[in-house]
């Protein structure tokens, strides 16, 4: 990979990563657009590790809340007196709702890796999902805040975000944002926890990658454009959390679903017309 392909990459991931778009079917697509055979053992592989970069950012953006989480968690874990804190339900709830999408990891991997990267299945995704956006955005209740969360609540958005690998034009973000607004969680809440959810599921995909396809990633892409692309998706990815954060504060999700009805509709004609293979 030569290295301006590696920073539209690492651009694409920053930007897409943490947005309600599927930065995985972003990157498939460009990486389809650019000559690159997305199936391949090397850019599967890159895929996951410049992933690291964008959940970095959000590790670096949030460090204050993990830290206040972890403190709840632990001081809770040692003392039961302690465990009425909404910190403390929340670090559980973050740790249980992480094993739904590691467990859906584990089991299929080769059909991840393989058919489901489709650009009919992220066409398929990016649109069908729209309107399960469009359905959460537009008719719960949309009250509850951060210190309502519950173990619960958690686990449900947990088994949401689980969808995100088998089907990736659906968006981790999308599917975690989705299940937090229909447990009637605010906007931002429903999207902070989505980056909190997040950051145990793309860490530990992106280090697996990094540790069980080392060699792949030398052989082929190599490590050079592998560390520019995570590199510029870590800084790219940072200015997207903050920009994101204010968005949803004041707008709904609307300009997100018709941006993917959009891209879903292109990406058909696209393959129907032979301009890239899907």
């Amino acid at each position: 990979m030569n290295w301006f392909h590696a920073v539209l990459l690492g651009i694409v991931e920053g930007i897409t990563e943490f947005l309600p778009v599927s930065s995985t079917g972003h990157l498939n697509v460009v990486e389809k657009l650019l000559g690159y055979q997305i199936d391949s053992v090397g850019m599967t592989a890159f895929t996951a590790v410049i992933q690291v970069g964008a959940i970095f950012a959000a590790i670096i953006y949030f460090w204050r809340d993990i830290v206040r989480i972890a403190a709840a968690w632990f001081a809770g874990v040692a003392d039961k007196a302690r465990r009425d804190d909404a910190d403390y339900r929340l670090g559980w709830g973050i740790i249980l709702g992480s094993i739904p999408v590691a467990v859906v990891g584990l089991l299929f991997k080769d059909a991840i890796e393989g058919p489901l990267r489709s650009l009919w299945v992220i066409a398929g995704a990016l649109i069908v999902w729209s309107a399960v956006m469009w359905i959460a955005d537009h008719t719960t209740g949309n009250e509850s805040g951060m210190t309502d969360v519950t173990v619960k609540d958690a686990l449900i958005i947990g088994c949401f975000q689980a969808l995100s690998p088998l089907f990736p034009g659906i968006s981790r973000s999308g599917a975690t944002i989705s299940a937090g607004l229909f447990r009637g969680f605010d906007r931002v809440t429903a999207t902070r926890l989505s980056f909190f959810m997040g950051i145990p599921a793309l860490v530990a995909a992106g280090a697996l990658e990094a540790v069980s396809a080392s060699s792949d990633i030398s052989t082929t892409v190599g490590w050079g454009p592998t560390a520019v692309a995570t590199a510029v998706s870590f800084v790219v990815a940072y200015a997207s959390i903050a920009w994101l954060l204010r968005f949803v504060s004041k707008n709904t999700f609307t300009s997100f679903i018709v941006y993917r009805v959009v891209l879903g509709v292109v990406l058909v004609g696209l393959v129907l017309g032979g301009v890239v293979t899907a």
